[in-house]
């Protein structure tokens, strides 16, 4: 498996990744095993990709993973994204207040149901990290309660619940990371 910054060819496969894994897509059985809940379009993965800001995993020629992260600004065309940095600004982690300056939005991710489990996401998860970590001391994203194995695959990666908010009718975690590993 390759994990790499996303190239233009891998649109298409991040689209179809995204279609089998979106919420409205799912069973409620299926949605246990997870889902993403942004639909994002080709021109939007575009613009998070002129911000180096789109990682995929590669399995034969396919993309099998996919995770975003990008500035605020990027995020702010999604409401759910400046109502969460209005709350996050007045929290500190790890000694320090995030801002809109030092902390960017990663998300969605998502790894194939196939490769689920195989230490696929850690390394997305890494590879993505390693890349911010030049611009952003913090990391932040957000988990519809409803999805615990999101949740659970995050704590894994010690990413810590700094907030809990609704928004449209559904709860939601704020989880922050360093972008530093010690």
């Amino acid at each position: 498996m390759i994990i790499r910054i996303a190239v233009e060819s891998d649109i298409k496969g991040v689209l179809e990744l995204q279609s089998l894994n979106l919420y409205g897509n799912l069973s409620p059985d299926e949605l246990e095993s997870g889902f993403v809940t942004t639909p994002i379009t080709e021109e939007q993965i575009l613009a998070i990709m002129a911000q180096t800001g789109l990682f995929v995993a590669e399995q034969d020629s396919k993309v099998v993973g996919y995770a975003y992260a990008g500035s605020w600004d990027y995020f702010s065309q999604w409401a759910i994204f400046p109502h969460m940095l209005d709350r996050l600004t007045r929290i500190d982690f790890q000694n320090e207040r995030i801002t809109a300056n030092n902390s960017f939005q990663y998300g969605p991710v998502c790894i194939a149901k196939s490769l689920r489990g195989s230490g696929a996401f850690p390394r997305l998860f890494a590879t993505m990290r390693s890349h911010m970590t030049a611009k952003y001391l913090i990391g932040t994203t957000f988990i519809n309660q409803i999805n615990q194995r999101s949740l659970k695959a995050h704590q894994k990666l010690d990413l810590t619940v700094i907030d809990e908010f609704e928004f449209n009718n559904n709860s939601y975690y704020s989880l922050a990371f360093p972008t530093q590993v010690s």
